[in-house]
């Protein structure tokens, strides 16, 4: 096991995994830019070391800063948390050029799954079902209308490097082919600094669903079962449940195993998510994060996994203490993202948080790194914390939340949990009766 980890990240994920150490017995240091000298997980680290001014590219995303940390204070690993460096192929292979532990996949893994068209294709060898579409990148306009006309239309057109909505077009019709694949372009060159594209079939009303997979790179991999992430805005999750509620209890145990085969025949190590559209009872893989999710809480509380545990056991070399057989799964578990934004328009709202009481009681979690005093900076983005219920059904889950969110206190800045209190009592999420276009569709109205 390691004597000491250093945690490349901040906020609430860089608390979650130092606290997975502590109880592990592990030393940890943490990393931090000037504006986050006062953060919670500095406070708690065994060590700590300022890596650079608040923008991300001159701190938490400065490798060469990382590395003297690792030196000065001697970490024999890094765990990245998510965002950032977490799925920094070349991150990962300077760590391990330094004989330095990275808490994560191979940085070929890494690699393969981080282009999406790669991605695709390493999915299809891999036996997971795919959305139609093109097999590469599409070079010319007239490549895509015939690629278009051969799986029907509407399309979507999609950077190959891309990720959070950006570099994403939809063409309803032949003459819509031409702005569409200009327009992902430009944003896709402008984001990744590269503007390469694919194209796949356009699904009408999906629902977003993935699956959690662990392997140890021995050839042992297992799932632990499904979340829905449907409820998006801009392509950015708000709230997750698991386990899927419309998916028959079968169907995700069917693309489960689908998925732990294909992490056993990679050889793959560590945490990893799997991410389907979800249409007409099947199953299209959009791509894997080869990371810790943001909201990976759910799966534990319906599984009683820590994930960071043993995410941090098999990279020290360990195998995966792990079995299918073993896995069950209880209940139903929601998260909740409250951010630091104005409930109607999403403008950030940074500032000094005056007063902070979140919720609390039997089958209720809070992962976060605020405090009273505290205050947020304007650098980053603007999750205060994660609200995690669970109930014995869905609709103990759903009495839980709204008890919750009434419950639970901001003073200072603005925040979404007025946008919850609304969602908590409409229909249709009472129903589960939404897809990946109902929050926009739904905003749009207010």
């Amino acid at each position: 096991m390691f004597s000491k980890v250093l945690i490349a990240n901040r906020g609430e994920i860089a608390l979650r995994i130092l606290r997975a150490c502590k109880e592990l017995g592990i030393q940890t240091v943490a990393v931090h830019s000037t504006a986050d000298a006062n953060a919670m997980h500095v406070r708690l680290a065994d060590e700590s070391v300022c890596i650079g001014p608040p923008p991300a590219r001159d701190s938490y995303l400065n490798i060469p800063q990382i590395m003297a940390a690792c030196e000065i204070t001697g970490a024999d690993a890094v765990h990245p948390g998510y965002g950032f460096l977490s799925e920094n192929a070349r991150f990962a292979q300077i760590l391990n050029e330094h004989k330095i532990t990275f808490i994560g996949p191979s940085a070929h893994h890494i690699e393969i799954m981080g282009d999406k068209i790669t991605a695709k294709k390493t999915a299809v060898e891999l036996g997971i079902p795919v959305v139609p579409g093109s097999d590469g990148e599409i070079k010319t306009e007239a490549e895509a209308k015939a690629l278009a006309t051969k799986i029907g239309y509407p399309v979507l057109i999609k950077a190959t490097a891309g990720g959070g909505g950006r570099g994403m077009k939809v063409a309803h019709t032949e003459l819509d082919i031409g702005i569409a694949l200009s327009t992902a372009r430009s944003e896709a060159k402008a984001a990744f600094g590269n503007d390469s594209v694919y194209i796949e079939k356009y699904l009408g009303k999906p629902r977003h669903i993935e699956v959690q997979v662990m392997g140890d790179g021995q050839g042992n991999a297992v799932h632990l079962g499904t979340r829905d992430c449907s409820l998006q805005r801009r392509h950015q999750k708000v709230w997750e449940e698991a386990s899927a509620p419309t998916v028959p209890p079968e169907k995700r145990e069917e693309i489960g195993e689908i998925c732990a085969a294909a992490m056993r025949k990679l050889k793959y190590s560590g945490a990893g998510t799997i991410e389907f559209l979800y249409e007409n009872g099947e199953f299209y893989f959009i791509e894997m994060n080869t990371r810790l999710q943001v909201e990976h809480p759910v799966t534990e509380r319906i599984t009683g996994i820590d994930i960071v545990y043993e995410q941090i056991r098999v990279a020290s070399g360990e195998k995966l203490s792990l079995k299918q057989k073993d896995i069950q799964f209880y209940g139903h578990a929601i998260e909740v993202r409250i951010n630091a934004e104005d409930p109607q328009t999403f403008t950030p709202s940074p500032g000094k948080i005056s007063f902070y009481h979140p919720a609390g009681g039997v089958g209720v979690r809070v992962d976060s790194a605020v405090y009273q005093g505290y205050s947020i900076p304007p650098y980053y983005d603007s999750l205060i914390g994660k609200l995690i219920v669970y109930g014995r059904t869905r609709h103990e889950c759903l009495q839980r939340l709204s008890r919750s969110i009434d419950e639970f206190v901001v003073d200072g800045v603005k925040t979404t949990l007025p946008l919850f209190q609304r969602l908590i009592r409409e229909p249709d999420i009472i129903a589960g009766n939404y897809d990946i276009h109902w929050l926009e569709n739904y905003l749009g109205k207010k």
